[in-house]
């Protein structure tokens, strides 16, 4: 299964995610969905916060160009909210998952995809 697969039926495929991507440790795109750009700047900013969140919690964080107020940082998992919708980011062992969602979705459920579609990869090593 191609990255891109990851994206388009494991993330947005469910319904409950907008807008998704995969990104490796090293920045470089393994797949995103069309119009969602987030600029290396806004990537390098979302790593650091999973080793220091401090910035993210004072500063909030910035993914696509939008301004999102971190709920919860840890080594593993960031959530962010904007407006009634929000942010789900989960590093796995090389990857970067990030899972957008709206107001139509309830945030547990948007955390479950994102952080379901981790697990899977962590136990193949990914």
């Amino acid at each position: 299964m191609s990255w891109q697969t990851y994206v388009d039926s494991n993330l947005v495929g469910t319904k409950k995610i907008v807008k998704g991507a995969i990104f490796g440790h090293d920045k470089s795109t393994w797949a995103t969905s069309p119009d969602f750009a987030v600029q290396p700047t806004e990537l390098e900013a979302l790593l650091q916060a999973f080793r220091d969140p401090s910035g993210i919690r004072a500063n909030g964080l910035r993914i696509a160009n939008q301004k999102y107020i971190a709920l919860k940082c840890d080594d593993r998992s960031i959530y962010a909210k904007l407006g009634s919708g929000g942010l789900v980011a989960v590093k796995t062992k090389q990857a970067l998952l990030i899972g957008l969602y709206d107001q139509s979705t309830q945030p547990g459920e948007a955390t479950k995809v994102v952080e379901s579609l981790a697990d899977y990869l962590i136990s193949v090593n990914y």
